[in-house]
């Protein structure tokens, strides 16, 4: 009877630690990005390899729940050109798989050595790596937060674990949100839907037309204008 009643003090007392775990919005101005957590996550340094073998820096906000685990990947793309030009400058004459066309009228898509294309196939290149699992895709398709368009998948894990993925780009830095729930447990709801994007001062943003960064952040385009604090655009007539 003692061992039982010891059995149901240590199990109320696991359940009490995890819903201990407040959600709480997490605001970080340096990597641009607003998103509801349970408790302050951990932060890793990584080095992120690109579809054409850059390296670049990111990190990754880690967060868990009992058997639940959130985590928002953050990789900024915006030194992948100096990277290209240094590769570039060490390719072979007439090399253009390497350099990338250089001088041709390609360039501005290409980039030196690929850098460019490289930032536009970012979030594929990241879908990529969840569809690569041992894993069964169940949903896959196009979203925006803020107006900054992106992708979302659903996986069905082997243990019937479920992780739902939101695939962003905004300013050549690629967001990668990853929240996993075991087997019954309802959708990440909370996390997913409470991403938003913000200034230098914590201000929330919002574009009036959808922002793309393969156009907007390369600035082939101005970016569409924004409206501060996330509130949503109001009709013309009603300016």
């Amino acid at each position: 009877m003692r061992t039982s009643t010891l059995a149901l003090v240590l199990v109320l007392s696991l359940a009490g630690s995890v819903f201990a775990q407040e959600w709480g919005e997490y605001v970080n101005t340096q990597e641009g990005f607003k998103l509801n957590f349970p408790g302050e996550p951990k932060v890793q340094e990584i080095t992120w390899a690109t579809e054409f073998g850059f390296k670049l820096p990111g990190r990754v906000y880690i967060a868990q729940r009992g058997a639940e685990r959130y985590s928002m990947t953050v990789v900024d793309y915006n030194g992948i050109e100096k990277q290209g030009w240094e590769r570039s400058n060490k390719c072979p004459a007439g090399a253009e798989t390497c350099k990338g066309q250089t001088g041709g009228v390609l360039f501005r898509i290409i980039g030196p050595s690929y850098a460019t294309q490289d930032i536009r196939g970012a979030m594929i290149y990241a879908a990529l790596k969840f569809i690569q699992r041992d894993t069964k895709v169940t949903a896959f398709h196009w979203n925006f937060v803020d107006l900054v368009q992106g992708y979302q998948l659903q996986l069905t894990n082997r243990d019937d674990s479920r992780t739902f993925v939101s695939i962003y780009m905004h300013e050549n830095k690629l967001y990668v949100m990853e929240g996993t729930v075991p087997k019954g447990y309802p959708e990440p709801g909370l996390f997913q839907q409470s991403l938003g994007f913000v200034d230098e001062a914590g201000n929330g943003l919002r574009y009036e037309a959808i922002y793309s960064n393969e156009f907007h952040g390369l600035r082939i385009y101005d970016p569409p204008p924004l409206r501060r604090g996330g509130a949503a655009p109001q009709p013309a007539a009603a300016r």
